[in-house]
């Protein structure tokens, strides 16, 4: 990466969001410069089954994001396999210092950096991640081949890695502290048939049992969140699907955000509360988290970006 280098438009952050982006402002005559981050990609990268995108009834994640970057390549814009260490919105132009060390200043800069796994914030879910707790069924199921196992969520990343890991371990158990799930329906549907998936209704996990030479799990105590009874599960590995955070660290107290880390964007727009950056995908987005429709942020951010730079060399 070259040193104090100016572009017109940087994007931050890959997966459909940057992807896209840097295909609209590329076609744009932008030059956009993209730098993918620590998971080139994004969270498609660990997804196995893709079945919800437009024009493919069933794609494997990591293939539908390497053929958004080579896309976006192909358009035009520059990919650059770095990470953002330092985001400085407060001058114009803004500034950008990535970890390999080279800096940037932009004219207009889309974050896309879009979000990270949620975990339980237990002290033995700490002690044991690598060692029997995940977050990523498609990264680690190999390794549970014929463990009896147990996820803890109820929306779609849990069902998703719940019926994934039925390919390798004995047995599924699905914890939720609720009583339904938040899943879409079709895949309620298919985890209720699968019959090595046991749902676990109304209890929380509040410790992960373990040894420690070698370390290793050896089961989940849970509470019964209705009678605060507590009972312990015989499983070797635990799958934390909780959701995610959105990835917003590098503009803490830069820009506008609301609860939970979110940034706030103007209604029916891409741009934030600092004018020249614009942000899109799950950074911004709580409710719908799709690929789809991080894919369609990321064109209205390009658009956007390319308004705002019409407008400053008017």
């Amino acid at each position: 990466m070259a040193e104090n280098r100016h572009v017109r438009l940087l994007i931050i952050g890959s997966g459909p969001t940057g992807y896209t982006a840097a295909i609209y402002g590329a076609r744009a005559m932008l030059e956009p410069v993209l730098i993918q981050g620590i998971q080139p990609g994004g969270q498609l990268t660990i997804t196995t089954d893709v079945e919800n995108w437009p024009g493919e009834k069933n794609i494997q994640g990591p293939d539908l994001m390497l053929r958004m970057e080579e896309h976006a390549r192909a358009a035009g814009a520059e990919v650059l396999t770095d990470h953002v260490a330092q985001i400085d919105t407060s001058r114009k132009p803004i500034r950008v210092r990535s970890d390999a060390g080279g800096s940037f200043t932009c004219d207009a800069l889309i974050l896309a950096t879009g979000a990270q796994a949620r975990w339980l914030g237990l002290p033995s879910e700490d002690k044991y991640k690598g060692f029997g707790v995940s977050a990523c069924a498609t990264c680690d199921g190999f390794f549970f081949r014929g463990h009896d196992i147990a996820v803890v969520g109820g929306g779609n990343t849990a069902v998703e890695e719940a019926l994934f890991l039925t390919r390798f371990a004995n047995s599924v158990t699905l914890i939720h502290r609720r009583d339904s799930l938040r899943a879409e329906k079709i895949l309620q549907r298919r985890l209720f048939e699968n019959t090595g998936i046991e749902p676990l209704w109304n209890h929380t996990v509040t410790e992960i049992l373990g040894t420690d030479d070698p370390k290793s799990v050896t089961g989940v105590r849970v509470r019964d969140v209705r009678t605060e009874d507590e009972t312990v599960l015989q499983r070797t590995g635990l799958f934390v699907a909780i959701g995610h955070i959105p990835a917003s660290e590098l503009v803490a107290g830069q820009v506008e955000t609301r609860s939970g880390g979110y940034v706030v964007t103007e209604s029916g727009s891409t741009k934030t509360s600092v004018p020249g950056v614009f942000a899109a995908g799950d950074l911004v987005d709580s409710v719908y988290r799709q690929a789809v429709t991080s894919a369609g942020m990321g064109c209205m951010a390009a658009l956007d970006a390319e308004k705002y730079l019409a407008e400053l060399n008017a």
